[in-house]
């Protein structure tokens, strides 16, 4: 059955005496069916801003990222000729019928940040680059070009000849000396930091290796390590460790690549660390098996580089400086301190350069980031910070008449910094630039001159426009946002009794001032303070994940389209047993990216066809028709359903189908309950990871963490991409978990959580070297009685005390 297309609604004419060019003041949409939408046709005011609201995975990212942004984007790259086109991601046009009045779409999202370990706050923002070239020209003493000062380039010399045809067959040997001088410390490589093994978890000292003295995950005498060390004649396999020479302990630990003859076998002998750092380190940590993991966690400890002190640069880089400060010092200052720095420089040979970082250090000042350093990598930073760091480079542009999109661009913000991501919202707007925003918070969706709520549910319940007008408009609309908008959380009657106390001594990570501070047990403990005030540093820093303790942080869940919440959760393990076991089979013909693969689309779902520098194409398969599964593992039943009919459920569903009758699996049962608890009761198992919104991945998260065994559950900022309705939720939650005998700790800005906790501890007073202290400590009730600190302030402003 074909589709029938939809036709654009004719823009409006002209208004009398009103140029044509002055009437195209909307973007239209129609028909956009991107993941969860619903044909939803919208139209957004330009040189406006415009929020979406709804719950999370309602379809708002769907229809700003994936219908909007991404159509703008593909066409400006269209632009560009077929060779750079050859050099970019190629983007398949979204599913919608008609987009209009499309501009420049400039995304501004949550994407973390390269967590490349050379890659730094400074080196993301450009600033490095700019104080490279400062110091190349005044620094003392002059020691070369900008790269003299980059700690990912490395020093080199080579020499050598090179013949130069002279005609009639004859040539000439050159030869050129060529010498490069690089910032980048030898000894860590620009890294700041070295490995270093803790050689007591690689083996047993005491044992031979006969004896199994090795305790590195797969390193057995058994199988050819055996073999090998026995036939390799470099030491005595019966002889202790212990009492091995320097020579013997070097050849097990540290020999280079030498070939052997063992048993008439040409084998390489090498080196135990060299292997494992082959093997095992130079995979992602994410990737590993849990058993692996654990080794490398507790055999492998980063220290910082003692050659450089962790600033990644050699001592000559080290050596030439401005104002008695070498270019490490001044990557290390605080960006707020360094802005008065450069402030203090004067030399007109370098003005138009001085200018340029000026304004770049402002602007992260103004943006709220003034805590941070260049040297900072920018893989330690959070979601909300990343994305601010992303706002810098346009905050000053001279462009306007673009689409600005914006993802949640408060998370990880007090409310007191809200204020002012607001006023630079309204700044991109007021140039004459279109600003959309997702948002969930109040305070921002206040300040939106259009609103479009989309739900009214999420997943499938949701993807269609419940409501699109004015901010009063939407208070009095019957939408889940409309009716939760001024919605405010009231302080509890009374609070729990603390069953213990995690006693905290001296704690210094980061901008830390040796705090000193008892954190109840057996209560919900909220732990607040302005963005950089050193919450993150006192929890993580100073509480380390072990046995009892399960911390949920903001980093990203890792998958392809291949994961989804039954892999990622661990939910298709029993699923798939349950299904062998009932139909005396093997439980690999179970996966569709094992044995029960459809051979035709290899378990996808779809054929992906490349069109080169065109977007490529993807189709249904027409052999399993996206069922991802062989046909004949589809005729193996469990409860009446097949393996694709199962992962087609929902999650509230597969909850009642896996609690009872045929189909009863406990271990099953009892990660769909977590699943629905932290309400995703909606999803359907089989979802591919990459479809999912920011608030469900981080809630599918908790969900997993969920299940480990634990004492102390440190919840990070569990808010973020949360609706309002979503949040009452997570709080019933959180009373579960401690009435459960658990302790849960949360780092969080919404104000509806400090006002539901049983103890608050209050860092501040400011960001970087202005907080790093204890500044409150009490009730909720205390705090707003108190107003003694911003987040008193805050909260006894929300609770209308």
């Amino acid at each position: 059955m074909t589709r029938a297309k939809k036709t654009a609604a004719q823009p409006p004419a002209p208004a009398a005496g009103q140029h044509a060019a002055d009437s195209h003041d909307l973007i239209r949409v129609h028909g956009a069916r991107v993941n969860n939408l619903k044909d939803v046709d919208v139209e957004i005011p330009k040189r406006r801003l415009t929020v979406f609201t709804g719950v999370s995975g309602s379809g708002k990212s769907s229809l700003v990222f994936g219908t909007i942004a991404a159509e703008s984007q593909r066409m400006i790259n269209e632009t560009y000729s077929t060779f750079v086109q050859g050099f970019m991601p190629t983007m398949a046009r979204p599913e919608v019928d008609v987009l209009e009045g499309l501009t420049t779409a400039i995304l501004v999202d949550q994407q973390r940040l390269g967590t490349d370990p050379r890659s730094t706050v400074g080196t993301a923002t450009d600033a490095n680059a700019m104080l490279r070239i400062l110091f190349s020209r005044l620094g003392k003493p002059y020691i070369g070009s900008p790269q003299a000062f980059s700690f990912n380039v490395a020093s080199v010399t080579a020499s050598g000849g090179f013949k130069v045809d002279r005609g009639e067959g004859k040539t000439k040997t050159v030869k050129k000396t060529f010498s490069r001088t690089g910032g980048m410390c030898v000894r860590c490589e620009g890294r700041g930091a070295v490995t270093d093994f803790d050689l007591t978890a690689l083996y047993d000292a005491g044992k031979s290796l006969n004896e199994g003295a090795l305790t590195i995950p797969g390193y057995s005498m058994e199988g050819w390590y055996g073999r090998i060390f026995s036939g390799c004649g470099f030491f005595d396999p019966d002889k202790p460790i212990a009492k091995f020479t320097k020579r013997e302990l070097h050849d097990l630990l540290y020999k280079e690549p030498t070939k052997i003859k063992v048993d008439g076998i040409n084998l390489t002998y090498e080196g135990l660390i060299p292997k494992i750092q082959k093997s095992m380190l130079a995979k992602d940590r994410e990737s590993m098996q849990p058993h692996i993991r654990a080794f490398v966690d507790r055999a492998i400890t980063f220290t910082t580089c003692p050659d450089c002190g962790g600033t990644r640069l050699s001592d000559l880089a080290r050596s030439s400086k401005i104002s008695r400060k070498s270019i490490a010092d001044v990557c290390a200052m605080q960006i707020s301190d360094l802005a008065e720095w450069v402030r203090g420089l004067d030399d007109a040979s370098v003005a138009p350069l001085l200018a340029s970082l000026q304004q770049t250090l402002d602007s992260f000042v103004e943006i709220g980031l003034g805590y941070l350093s260049l040297d900072r990598p920018s893989g330690t930073l959070s979601g909300g910070e990343a994305q601010r760091v992303k706002m810098i480079r346009h905050l000053g542009s001279s462009l306007t008449d673009t689409t600005y999109v914006f993802d949640e661009p408060t998370i990880g913000l007090h409310p007191h910094d809200i204020q002012r991501m607001n006023d630079l919202l309204l700044r991109l707007r007021d140039k004459g630039n279109t600003v959309l925003v997702v948002e969930h918070k109040p305070e921002t969706i206040e300040i939106a001159d259009h609103v479009v709520d989309l739900g009214p549910g999420a997943g499938t319940a949701g993807g269609t426009v419940c409501f699109e007008g004015t901010v009063e408009g939407l208070r009095g609309a019957d939408t889940v946002t409309g009716r939760h908008f001024d919605d405010r959380s009231s302080l509890k009657e009374s609070v729990r009794k603390p069953s213990g106390a995690l006693k905290i001594r001296g704690a210094t990570a980061n901008n830390l001032r040796k705090v000193n501070v008892d954190v109840p047990l057996g209560v919900l403990v909220v732990v607040t303070g302005v963005a950089g005030s050193g919450k993150s540093s006192l929890v993580h820093g100073s509480i380390p994940t072990g046995e009892n303790v399960v911390s949920v942080d903001q980093g990203a869940i890792r998958g392809s389209r291949r994961s989804n919440p039954a892999t990622y959760t661990g939910l298709l393990d029993p699923i798939r047993k349950a299904f062998a076991k009932a139909n005396g089979v093997k439980p690999a013909l179970f996966s569709a990216n094992s044995e029960g693969a459809c051979p035709n689309c290899n378990g996808v779902g779809v054929i992906y066809t490349d069109l080169g520098i065109m977007a490529g194409v993807a189709t249904p398969c027409e052999v399993c028709e996206g069922k991802r599964f062989d046909a004949e593992v589809l005729e193996y039943r469990l409860g009446g359903r097949d393996i694709s009919e199962v992962l087609a459920m929902p999650v509230a569903e597969a909850e009642q189908f896996f609690a009872e009758g045929e189909a009863r699996i406990p271990a099953a049962h009892t990660i769909l309950t977590r699943l629905n608890d932290v309400g995703l009761g909606y999803l359907s198992l089989g979802q591919p990871l990459t479809t999912l919104s920011g608030g469900e991945r981080q809630r599918l998260k908790l969900a997993t963490h969920m299940g480990e065994k634990g004492g102390v559950y440190v919840l990070d900022e569990p808010t973020a991409g949360l609706h309002l309705a979503d949040v009452e939720q997570l709080l019933g939650l959180l009373d579960r978990l401690v009435d459960a005998g658990k302790s849960v700790i949360v780092i969080e800005h919404h104000q509806a959580v400090m006002a539901h906790a049983d103890w608050i501890i209050d860092l501040g007073p400011g960001a970087g070297h202005d907080g790093g202290t204890v500044v409150f400590e009490g009730t909720p009730a205390d705090l707003v009685a108190a107003r003694s600190t911003l987040t008193g302030q805050h909260l006894a402003e929300y609770v209308r005390a």
